[in-house]
């Protein structure tokens, strides 16, 4: 599924390509997320556009609306949403574990209720996988317990006995499909560095497709991230993709490609474009500028700032995006000012062509020896 093209000479980054079956991706790359089939405020002619060679759709909100059913009748997640591209889908276990006072773990699976309509449901390995497969994505993930970043011992221990536990089932029911999707386990152990020894162990006995570091930043101390990052990634499969999930920021992104990692998913692009917090490359010596690597620097912007209220100059004049290089800040400001949604829009463009972008510049800084 991977084929390494080079490593880097200064650090254990890596420049790779990445084969499924709608498509090969060059890693290191990031996913921009679709979470209920969409990614918010652009469309998916605006993600080719963009340059996005894959996006992350979310299983749990999937399967409580509109149904796997409805979704493959429609011929897949593919016709559905209108991407041609692949599709990485999570097994919709994080989301369950975030509705810690509506759901309870069983050995069969979790049983929670919807935060829809407070249905009572039972997500099991079995049907995580089986939700995935009649979405018909290019990549699934295994149903794994990500336990809190402030868990003590004991409950990470648990939440790695149950996440071996499911992965095993998971790939048995894997095996009974036709086995054209790629199934990734997951690797968890909080901040423990013996019980992340112990579940990447576990999980790559199962000898899974591709593996991801789960159950970081969710509220550990950033410090011990790194530390756990640098520790845990060089130990897995070199001959497998190794997926991050759930960050990060850009400095945190480049730490972790020189760690080995080559798949990177966040809300940050979105979540930060609603909030009018726009991401930019710059100098190094800008105010405000933070180093990436090789004079290679951004900073951010509030949207909301009043000193943009009379600032003409473009949101982004180095933008390929038309939008962002014909209107003004002042504009946006105003925009936000107003809660009209192109507000959201164009800073939702801008975000998203940034952490694409980064994504290239850092297989450029690999291919030269720069990362």
């Amino acid at each position: 599924m991977l084929k390494t093209i080079k490593l880097s000479k200064k650090s254990k980054a890596r420049l790779g390509e990445l084969k499924t079956n709608h498509g090969k991706i060059q890693t290191p790359f990031f996913m921009p997320i679709a979470t209920k089939a969409a990614v918010k405020n652009v469309s998916t002619d605006e993600l080719e556009e963009l340059g996005a060679e894959i996006i992350l759709a979310n299983t749990y909100h999937l399967y409580l609306q509109p149904g796997e059913k409805i979704i493959k009748a429609h011929g897949g997640l593919h016709n559905f949403l209108n991407w041609p591209k692949p599709i990485l889908t999570d097994s919709g276990g994080y989301q369950v574990f975030s509705l810690s006072r509506i759901r309870k773990i069983k050995e069969e699976g979790v049983e929670f209720q919807s935060h829809l309509d407070g249905s009572k449901h039972l997500l099991s390995p079995e049907k995580s996988i089986t939700i995935q497969q009649d979405l018909g994505v290019d990549i699934m993930m295994a149903l794994d317990v990500c336990p809190p970043g402030e868990a003590e011992f004991e409950a990470v221990r648990e939440a790695c006995d149950i996440t071996f536990e499911w992965a095993k089932k998971c790939k048995e029911q894997w095996l009974k499909g036709k086995n054209e999707q790629q199934l990734f386990g997951i690797i968890q152990g909080g901040i423990f560095k013996n019980l992340r020894d112990q579940s990447l162990e576990q999980i790559a006995s199962l000898n899974f497709s591709g593996y991801a570091i789960g159950g970081l930043a969710v509220g550990e101390p950033r410090e011990k991230m790194y530390e756990i990052l640098e520790y845990i990634t060089p130990k897995m499969p070199e001959d497998k993709p190794r997926y991050l999930m759930g960050l990060g920021r850009p400095e945190e992104i480049i730490f972790a490609v020189k760690q080995g990692i080559d798949m990177f998913d966040c809300v940050i692009p979105t979540r930060e474009a609603r909030h009018g917090r726009l991401y930019q490359f710059c100098t190094q010596d800008e105010k405000g500028a933070i180093l990436l690597f090789d004079n290679f620097a951004y900073k951010t912007l509030a949207a909301t700032n009043e000193k943009y209220k009379e600032d003409f100059s473009p949101i982004n004049p180095d933008s390929k995006v038309k939008l962002l290089k014909n209107h003004s800040k002042a504009y946006l400001h105003h925009l936000f000012k107003t809660n009209e949604g192109l507000g959201l829009r164009l800073a939702t463009l801008n975000n998203l062509e940034f952490y694409l972008e980064l994504m290239r510049k850092i297989r450029e800084g690999i291919e030269n020896n720069k990362i």
